[in-house]
């Protein structure tokens, strides 16, 4: 699977930003999905993810309440809605899948697939 994630922008600290992660070459709907973000100077670090068909979702602490993650797999496209944005959020965002039978959750290395990442920059 090939994933293509974009979305990114610069935005005030308080607003919001939807990201989109765009699946080709093979069927998304077999793929758990994750969201995971780095900034600079730091490690990958996992922000959600979603199983197949959508009914289990798992956040970081640091999101939780205001980021959704969801998917659309007639679409072949992962979403991750931010809203009240932190200057703490800016970092390059990446989309992951995994066609392991076990949802992966946030456990990076269970992420086969990657997408090249998109930039969040948040101002104060």
């Amino acid at each position: 699977v090939q994933l293509q994630a974009s979305g990114g922008g610069l935005v005030q600290a308080g607003g919001s930003l939807r990201l989109s992660c765009a699946a080709s070459g093979s069927t998304f709907s077999t793929y758990h999905m994750g969201w995971f973000r780095q900034a600079p100077g730091k490690e990958r670090e996992f922000v959600a993810s979603i199983n197949r068909r959508g009914g289990v979702r798992d956040y970081a602490d640091s999101v939780k309440g205001r980021f959704t993650i969801s998917r659309d797999n007639a679409k072949s496209t992962g979403f991750l809605q931010m809203n009240s944005l932190k200057p703490e959020d800016t970092a390059v965002y990446y989309c992951a899948a995994s066609r392991y039978t076990d949802y992966p959750g946030n456990l990076l290395h269970r992420y086969p697939y990657w997408g090249q990442g998109t930039q969040v920059t948040v101002s104060s």
